[in-house]
């Protein structure tokens, strides 16, 4: 952290932040309500922002000795990211990769919607979907889609290896060059009549598989 900005208002409601904070000799500058509300990208600021380093690293410290990976492969939205993300933490994950054109982790709604995950496990990001392929296959990973489309369900799965699981945005899914690449295809079986499950349930079922077995 390299600056935190505040309010009066905010200093006192998280004083021991802002103790904290200067304890460390971060810089606490404070600020006016308008400007607090300039700084924010949200419509209701708390008054509060801090200048932090950005939160990703390199593929190879993101794949170390990984058992269970999150790739996220042009996924737009960033609520959607963010909340894949704080599932992939809540999952036990390894880490999660941003793959291709998917958003920057550190857009402000990923942030927020990964209510502080994108703190908690390795990030890595590359616009090199391939070169992401390969560095899970060296880690020892086991590459398995997530598609509604696919005639194999995730029930008939063997889950006792390292994965790695690839999801692709909600309103396209994955491409036909993205399918051909992994290992395996798999869908998430739909019992009722619902279409589809969105993106973040459909990790969160896939993600936590493994683990409850």
């Amino acid at each position: 952290m390299y600056e935190i900005f505040a309010t009066e208002t905010a200093e006192a409601r998280n004083c021991e932040l802002v103790t904290e904070a200067r304890q460390a000799g971060v810089p606490v500058s404070t600020v006016t309500d308008r400007a607090a509300d300039g700084l924010s990208e949200t419509v209701t600021p708390q008054g509060i922002v801090a200048v932090c380093e950005l939160v990703d690293v390199s593929l190879d410290e993101a794949l170390t000795e990984p058992k269970l990976v999150a790739v996220l492969v042009g996924v737009s939205d960033p609520g959607n990211a963010g909340t894949v993300t704080r599932v992939a933490d809540a999952a036990g994950a390894d880490a999660v990769i941003f793959a291709g054109d998917t958003v920057d982790p550190h857009n402000g709604k990923c942030v927020r919607a990964s209510t502080g995950s994108v703190f908690h496990l390795p990030l890595a990001r590359s616009r090199n979907t391939t070169a992401v392929f390969d560095a899970c296959r060296a880690a020892g990973l086991r590459l398995v889609a997530a598609d509604g489309h696919a005639t194999t369900e995730l029930t008939g799965l063997d889950l006792s290896r390292p994965t790695a699981w690839v999801f692709g945005s909600e309103a396209h899914g994955l491409d036909a060059e993205v399918l051909d690449a992994v290992d395996d295809v798999v869908s998430v079986p739909v019992f009722g009549k619902a279409e589809s499950l969105n993106l973040a349930t459909a990790a969160a079922v896939c993600l936590y598989a493994g683990r409850l077995r």
